[in-house]
């Protein structure tokens, strides 16, 4: 499989996702507040925005950044050829020069 059909079918998943996610969010919160609470049932659209506020206030907005330092040590413990080996195989698939900058710093 390609490069690009990889990061397709890795796109497609990730909204098939959090569409199947905000439907759950949107169904829990419609069967459970009302009758707890007395809350008004909330749309699909809604289900998502509660989804994205939760993610802002709980999980942050850190992007890659968290990972960043593991990587690095990642990197720092292969051997050259191991490490020259991986940066081709990145530079091959993605098509960017980036990873190997990355590595070597």
């Amino acid at each position: 499989m390609s490069c690009k059909a990889k990061c397709w079918k890795i796109g497609v998943l990730v909204v098939v996702g959090v569409a199947a996610l905000g439907w759950v969010v949107m169904l829990l919160w419609n069967w459970l507040l009302p009758e707890l609470f007395g809350i008004h049932p909330i749309s699909y659209v809604q289900a998502i925005g509660v989804l994205l506020l939760s993610k802002i206030l709980f999980g942050g907005l850190r992007g890659h950044c968290a990972h960043g330092h593991w990587h690095r040590q990642r990197m720092e413990r292969m051997a050259p050829e191991e490490r020259d080996k991986f940066l081709a195989g990145m530079r091959g698939c993605c098509g960017s020069s980036k990873a190997g900058k990355e590595g070597l710093e």
